[in-house]
């Protein structure tokens, strides 16, 4: 069995710990930490990636932006 968990560091807690212990029972496992990088992880799906290049082309470009004053309160 393969389980990924993607949580925040302040997430971790004993009740998390002892669910892992109950879900793996007497099994040895293997805990490896790394934070996670937002843009692969947005770039995984090729819908995704293909709507975030578009974007960045069309900022390069100058097209489709959309411009909101920074006093502006609403």
């Amino acid at each position: 069995m393969y389980t990924t968990y993607r949580l925040k560091a302040k997430d971790l807690n004993s009740q998390f710990l002892e669910s892992l212990k109950t879900l793996f029972g007497d099994q040895e496992v293997e805990i490896t930490v790394s934070p996670v990088d937002e843009t692969a992880y947005l770039l995984q799906s090729e819908a995704n990636s293909l709507r975030l290049r578009e974007a960045l082309a069309n900022i390069e470009a100058g097209r489709n932006l959309v411009e909101v004053p920074m006093d502006s309160q609403q």
